[in-house]
This record gives structure tokens, sequence and C-alpha cells, in this order.
């Protein structure tokens, strides 16, 4: 059996710009599914990130957009495979245009940041203890 896969899709007002922040993070696209209207931001082998303009990403709701500078509406939450790489990331998404939304969570055995990407989107970057993981 193959591993799920999630598309997350998330609409945004500026796709080059949204375009151009994920690249400074050193994500990759998948060109094949991108277009004037969308991009595909590969996360992960099973994370893709689906950017829409607000016009796109009405063709698949009826439900009015949620402005993410005000309302949350997802929470997406990655892991980082080391409490370093949390700050790498987060750090290369506030240098990029992110705004940080709350302090760090340090709770020893597991470490987490977050960051609005420019559309209000929040990503959590989150590392934990393998060794709590199991025990």
């Amino acid at each position: 059996m193959s591993a799920t896969m999630i598309f997350v899709n998330l609409p945004v007002k500026d796709l080059g710009a949204a375009r151009t922040f994920w690249g400074t993070l050193g994500y990759s696209f998948n060109d094949r599914f991108s277009d004037e209207n969308c991009t595909s931001v590969v996360i992960s082998d099973t994370i893709v990130a689906m950017l829409l303009t607000e016009a796109r990403y009405k063709d698949f709701t009826h439900k009015e957009i949620a402005d993410a500078t005000r309302t949350s509406e997802v929470l997406l939450c990655l892991s980082a495979e080391s409490r370093a790489k949390v700050d790498e990331l987060v750090g290369a998404a506030l240098a990029a245009g992110a705004t940080e939304p709350r302090p760090a969570q340090d709770l020893g055995f597991m470490y987490g940041r977050a960051f609005d990407d420019l559309d209000g989107h929040t990503w959590e970057i989150m590392w934990m203890d393998p060794a709590a993981v199991q025990g």
C-alpha cells in the first residue's frame, strides 16, 4: 500500500509573491501542476501545498474565502528533524516576509515555533524528541 498524500489547497492574493516566498524557504515546485492560477509547492514526498489565486480557489467552494490575516481557518503543522531546523525554517520565513504570531513553545521534549505566511496562513514548525514519541 502506498503512503497517503495530502494536498493542502490555500488561496493566495499574489501567486508570484507566494511562489517566491516558498522558493526562498527552499521548497521545490511541480510545474506540471502549476499554471497562471496555481502553483504546486512540494513540501515532501507526501505533502503538497496547492497555492491558488482567489479566483481559482472559488471554483472549488461556495463558501466565502476567509481572510487569514484576521480569521484562523486552519493551523498547518510540519515536523522538523531538530530544534535548529525549526529555528532555521522560521528564520528564513521571517526574512522572506512572514510574521511570527506567537513566542516559541519549549516543553523540553517538544519545541515549536510558527509563522504566518504572506497571506496570513499559520504554519507551525515542530520538533519532538524521538525518545518521547516512542515512550
